[in-house]
């Protein structure tokens, strides 16, 4: 038994006739209808009773032709999950954050813009740093993610260019600081800050150190946290200023201020990593996205 004896099958007991099955499936009447004898030889049972006025389903025939709907369903359902899933319209897609970069601009409006595209497709968003996020794309436990880029990349690893921020000081309010929304970097110096450890990103680290020696303002660390999640849970105790993400600005803390510098500027250059190589069609449907998105 073979697929086409049920969907003839089916033709002829919907029609209730054998030619008007074959005009409807572009078949013989006389193909058609050993095609049904085939199948009646094959169950040991008949299908049909046949007279000049049409052909008729037995009991039998009643019976198959319930399980052979159930089957043909299962069978589209099938192919057409199949379809969706090859065109990036079903699936999964895990995806890492940086996660301040998540409250605000192109992140979450390219994840809006991609589920309304494809809502069948599972988002699955995993909080990371970047050398986090880079160690998971290598190893395929990610298939994409929002990073931000400084240095060489690992090896495979391919970006898309999204955005470039900046940094802004977060003080505790209860300093009392000057009433403005800039600050000079140098008026920092002699203040205790809070900062992310070496280790969490050499080379974001550096660069930071680097250019705040260039705007004459030498680092008072007094704690280190390897996120900025807990750098202004700390400020917002009082603990000490810090140098953050502009991308905060998005979700201010209660009791923290947020200054923008006069004299200190380090590029935070937002890009979406993945694996080129990958074949997960609903990352590549999610790269279209990105690229029909205009740029800050």
């Amino acid at each position: 038994m073979e697929l086409r004896h049920l969907r003839y099958f089916a033709a002829v007991a919907e029609c209730g006739s054998f030619r008007l099955a074959a005009e409807r499936i572009s078949l013989t009447q006389p193909a058609i209808t050993r095609q049904i004898h085939d199948l009646e030889d094959t169950l040991g049972v008949r299908l049909f009773d046949r007279s000049p006025q049409g052909v008729k389903l037995t009991a039998e025939g009643a019976l198959f032709l319930e399980e052979v709907r159930k089957v043909l369903g299962m069978l589209e359902s099938a192919v057409r999950s199949v379809k969706l899933v090859a065109s990036g319209l079903r699936g999964t897609l895990r995806v890492g954050v940086v996660e301040n970069a998540s409250w605000d601009g192109i992140v979450p409006d390219a994840f809006s813009l991609f589920q309304r595209e494809a809502r069948e497709v599972a988002i699955h968003v995993a909080p990371m740093n970047t050398p986090e996020q880079f160690a998971a794309l290598v190893d395929g436990t990610l298939d994409g993610g929002f990073v931000y880029t400084w240095g060489e990349l690992p090896r495979g690893l391919s970006v898309m260019p999204l955005a470039l921020g900046d940094v802004v000081a977060a003080v505790p309010r209860d300093w009392d600081w000057p009433a403005g929304d800039t600050i000079a970097a140098r008026e920092l110096n002699g203040r205790p800050l809070v900062c992310f450890p070496r280790q969490t990103y050499p080379a974001y680290h550096d660069t930071l150190v680097a250019a705040c020696h260039a705007a004459g303002l030498t680092l008072n660390v007094v704690q280190e946290v390897p996120t900025e999640a807990a750098i202004l849970s700390l400020v917002s105790a009082g603990v000490g200023a810090a140098i953050v993400n502009a991308a905060n600005l998005g979700r201010p803390p209660a009791r923290a201020r947020f200054l923008r510098f006069e004299d200190l500027s380090v590029g935070m250059p937002l890009a979406f990593a993945y694996v080129a190589s990958n074949p997960n069609a609903a990352l590549q449907r999610l790269l279209r996205v990105l690229e029909s998105m205009p740029r800050a």
